[in-house]
């Protein structure tokens, strides 16, 4: 029998697919290469299923004999070891951000008298949609709470942007750039403490408690689905950091960053900002205590290390790292208000040679210049952009109340804002 290789992520099967499989079991014995987690994070979002679930589904779809993983865009790895006699696909990739990856595919054909067949696109079939659809319904807050380990697993940087109410978290989960057919988006969520007390009216100081900062959390997780993580601040005392770390676990949330501060709270960006850091050994017992606290084993304790904003070295740091790990910490924030990257790469450099590692978070605030490629060069796994959105979002309010006032009526103003229709579909309504 005649060999034939298909390939396709099958996150979400549909009449296309099984055309295809129709069209390549006429030729003969079809190998089905599905694509992994880490190929399709390579140029989209990280897929609802993981592969090991999408695997079995394809293994189950009558006409197929055998599924493989293909660990990247590029065919030609599989179709080398395999040498099949066809590639089936369909028609729509001889144009558009697939066009190179077609002719690697014939390329590769012609080594061995191959032959590319391509069935005809089928109408009517959109993934646009159907992902809207699948968004529309939502995910559980298990599922969501899984999402940030996941990404972490397959993605080699995933980058986060902060959020203060369900209007931003709709702008995180629906904002996309295509840059070279690679969509680029958001991978998740940050509601900070700095912008959400200051959404509020109040001062970054922990005033804002943990019930009126669940009810920000719950505006947000009502209209997205993407992973969040809560800026914690210190997690206050032992006893309601166990409380803290079951609430959010149960309601969605997939990890909590606690700083290795303690007294009353002063935000590390302020110049004049004067506060201690926590004993290394208490700060290991809280976050020991917050991981015994889980019931299951999703949710993420991150420990974010003051050290370089305290006036501590990097030794500090990297004493701090270790013991943070060995007391459970599923993450490491390396945090730094100096002007340039240089403390975090330092830390960066010291912490490669760990044995034990968890992922290195990053937030850029005040050294915004360094790229993202140089973050994760250095072995940064996520960057979070801390206070962007409301940081735009004043200074934007304040010029068109300015114009109101300087012109006495609103016309002035209206270029600077949304059209009314705009804001009447900007949220969908529900029939």
């Amino acid at each position: 029998m005649k060999k034939v290789y298909v390939a396709m992520s099958a996150d979400i099967i549909h009449q296309g697919h099984l055309n295809i499989i129709a069209e390549a079991r006429k030729l003969g014995g079809i190998t089905v290469g599905v694509l992994t987690d880490e190929a399709i994070a390579s140029y989209k979002r990280v897929p609802y299923m993981a592969f090991e679930q999408r695997k079995v589904i394809v293994e189950n779809i009558k006409g197929v004999d055998e599924v493989i993983p293909q660990t990247t865009l590029d065919y030609v790895p599989n179709l080398r070891q395999l040498r099949p006699d066809y590639v089936v696909h369909g028609d729509d990739w001889r144009t558009g951000v697939q066009k190179e990856t077609r002719q690697r595919v014939i390329d590769a054909l012609s080594e061995w008298g191959g032959e590319l067949v391509e069935p005809a696109y089928t109408p009517g079939i959109s993934s646009t949609v159907l992902n809207a659809a699948i968004r529309e319904v939502g995910y559980t807050s298990e599922v969501r709470r899984q999402r940030l380990r996941r990404l972490l697993s397959v993605k080699p940087l995933i980058r986060l942007l902060e959020v203060h109410n369900g209007l931003t978290g709709l702008i995180v989960e629906n904002v996309q750039e295509d840059s070279g057919g690679v969509v680029q988006e958001f991978d998740g969520m940050w509601v900070s403490s700095l912008t959400d007390s200051t959404a509020k009216g109040k001062p970054d100081t922990e005033y804002v408690d943990l019930t009126s900062r669940l009810s920000t959390i719950h505006e947000i997780l009502d209209v997205t689905n993407k992973p969040l993580i809560l800026d914690g601040d210190s997690g206050g005392i032992v006893e309601h950091f166990v409380l803290t770390v079951r609430t959010l676990e149960r309601i969605g949330v997939s990890a909590i960053i606690i700083e290795d501060k303690f007294g009353p709270k002063r935000n590390s960006l302020l110049d004049d900002a004067e506060q201690e850091q926590e004993e290394i050994d208490a700060f290991a017992y809280k976050i020991s205590r917050g991981k015994k606290a889980q019931v299951s084993d999703d949710f993420m304790i991150i420990a974010r290390i003051e050290s370089y904003n305290v006036g501590a070295d990097t030794a500090d740091a990297i004493q701090r790292a270790r013991a943070y790990i060995e007391a459970g910490a599923d993450g490491l924030m390396i945090h730094s208000k100096a002007r340039d990257a240089a403390q975090i790469l330092e830390f960066c450099a010291a912490y490669a040679d760990f044995d034990d590692k968890v992922p290195l978070v990053v937030v850029p605030t005040t050294f915004s210049q360094v790229k993202e490629e140089q973050l994760a060069d250095a072995g940064v796994r996520a960057v979070i952009y801390a206070n962007h959105l409301l940081r735009s979002a004043y200074p934007a309010m304040t010029e068109t109340a300015q114009s109101i006032l300087r012109h006495g009526r609103a016309l002035e103003a209206e270029q600077l804002c949304m059209p009314i229709k705009d804001i009447l579909s900007l949220i969908p309504r529900q029939e």
